[in-house]
């Protein structure tokens, strides 16, 4: 089988496509693969570090204001359908799959033209720009959260419910003592606290403000700042440094589904990537989401989970470093209230994602 991937602008729309080739390579070591992508995009660089064969098509986002900017995106776009044929002509794939952004308009409509089967993922309670114009276009549509289907209502029968492939794979992660690489003790009550991969000012800013009381609690605390904030954070952690000290900095943590896989609690944005992640673990979580998303749809995430009771969530605007300290503490120090959380979590969980989307893949691939 042949699948061209295509998928960019974020790691939430790389990774749960590398998750999922992962999987189909797992159980069809002959399937071939092209990842089409743009070449100054994040996706170029995570995807050649897989050795996966990568094209590029040349594409920008559309602008919600009429504009000569937008003009030349659309003159853009109609070169960049020109660019996907050739290149889906050339590598004739059995099945297109786009996981968001940008990037996929332009292939997998060009699927659709060509006669080539096709699937979005949405990944997002809201769905994308992107995913919105290829709905009418593509055979299936997978989604992750039941509040989406809404938006792709005039197609009921492409809606599929498939769940995220970073799901599958963190499910089968292993449980290791991971913390003691970050000088913490693993079989320690832990919270783990992060922006993402680039971090968010914001949450730093509150976890500077509540470093003096999170020093000398009875749990501990790895935070992960992005490189960005990390020396000026590094240097507030120097200056409040006692016998007691529970608390461990770090710019970045690369082996994040191991860590996740032994703290007790996550205090994070609420990115579809990082919620199906921590569903498919049953984690609790704090979610912050982003303010500076499309349709705010970090906050529509959340709410997924807050409305199971299998997260808090704790508004941007609201976020200082006392409210922080005092929702860490009702939670890590009620494992009761933590414990029912986890399971709802866990009830909320995929881990057979990537298995459920190429049960998809099966039936409308031609044999």
């Amino acid at each position: 089988m042949k699948i061209l991937l295509s998928g960019g602008g974020t790691g939430g729309h790389v990774y749960p496509a590398l998750a999922l080739m992962r999987r189909i390579q797992e159980l069809n070591p002959t399937a071939e693969f092209l990842y089409v992508g743009t070449e100054k995009g994040l996706e170029n660089r995570i995807v050649k570090e897989y050795g996966i064969p990568f094209a590029s098509v040349e594409i920008k986002g559309f602008k919600r204001s009429l504009s000569l900017d937008t003009v030349k995106t659309i003159r853009m776009f109609i070169s960049s359908i020109k660019q996907a044929k050739k290149i889906i002509k050339n590598f004739q794939p059995d099945i297109v799959i786009g996981t968001g952004g940008y990037v996929c308009a332009p292939i997998v409509y060009a699927a659709s033209k060509l006669g080539v089967p096709s699937i979005i993922h949405e990944q997002n309670s809201v769905a994308g720009i992107t995913n919105k114009f290829l709905a009418r276009y593509v055979t299936k549509i997978a989604i992750c959260f039941e509040e989406v289907r809404n938006d792709f209502a005039k197609y009921p029968e492409k809606v599929c419910f498939t769940g995220n492939p970073r799901a599958q794979e963190v499910s089968n992660v292993q449980k290791k003592a991971a913390l003691e690489e970050y000088n913490l003790d693993s079989e320690k009550p832990t919270v783990l606290i992060f922006g993402g991969s680039r971090g968010a000012k914001r949450i730093n800013d509150a976890f500077v403000e509540a470093l003096p009381l999170l020093a000398n609690k009875d749990y501990q605390v790895l935070m992960a700042t992005g490189d960005i904030h990390f020396e000026t954070i590094q240097s507030q952690l120097t200056k409040i440094k006692n016998e007691k000290f529970n608390v461990s900095v770090v710019s970045y943590i690369p082996n994040m589904p191991e860590v996740f896989s032994t703290v007790s609690l996550v205090v994070s944005r609420s990115g579809a990537t990082t919620l199906a992640e921590l569903t498919a673990l049953g984690l609790p979580s704090v979610l912050i989401p982003s303010p500076y998303v499309t349709n705010d749809h970090q906050t529509k995430n959340a709410e997924s989970l807050v409305n199971k009771n299998a997260a808090k969530l704790i508004n941007e605007s609201e976020l200082t470093g006392e409210k922080l300290v005092q929702t860490l503490d009702d939670l890590m120090l009620n494992p009761n209230t933590r414990q029912e959380m986890a399971r709802n979590a866990k009830k909320m969980g995929m881990p057979d994602a990537s298995d459920r989307i190429i049960e998809v893949i099966n039936k409308i691939v031609k044999k």
